[in-house]
């Protein structure tokens, strides 16, 4: 029971990260579609509405098509290892992990669905950062996090727990 406690909280979880960033988008369009930058700081952060058909800093910028494929793919292939891992607190970080990369990659994919592109919007002028948006924090971090768990937390042992001994 408890268990699937612990999913249902997690698809919640999900929900409420893909609705956030929904939010967040619908809030750019409506307020600086065609409309002058917000600046929240001074030569540092401000609001900045753009359209971006590609991914991260604008690589394959226009193949929107390659991230129709590739995104159900990741997705499936994200599920697949949250499922996979132990129930168990040593790796709840991975699972928070996955739901963060899952909502995101569906909240950018949503956009590429509904407007051919994603909506980006937060700038950080001060070191003139590409635009982006807060599934793209969602990816960013929970990659980072997932990077610094993988070198440094977790063993060869927790590896072989989840994938088996020939991996």
């Amino acid at each position: 029971m408890r268990k699937r406690v612990f999913y249902f909280s997690m698809l919640l979880l999900a929900l409420a990260l893909i609705a956030l960033d929904f939010w967040t988008k619908e809030l750019a369009i409506s307020r600086l579609k065609e409309q002058s930058d917000i600046i929240l700081i001074s030569g540092i952060l401000q609001f900045h509405y753009l359209e971006n058909t590609g991914a991260a800093f604008s690589i394959l910028k226009g193949q929107t098509v390659i991230f129709y494929i590739l995104t159900p793919f990741l997705c499936a292939a994200i599920s697949y290892v949250f499922f996979k891992l132990p129930y168990e607190s040593r790796f709840l970080p991975v699972h928070f992990c996955c739901i963060f990369l899952i909502a995101g990659a569906i909240g950018n994919f949503a956009d590429r669905i509904r407007f051919g592109a994603v909506t980006d919007f937060i700038y950080f002028s001060l070191i003139d950062f590409p635009v982006f948006n807060v599934a793209d924090i969602y990816v960013t971090c929970s990659m980072t996090v997932l990077f610094i768990l993988l070198m440094f937390y977790y063993k060869e042992d927790d590896f072989e727990r989840i994938f088996g001994k020939n991996g």
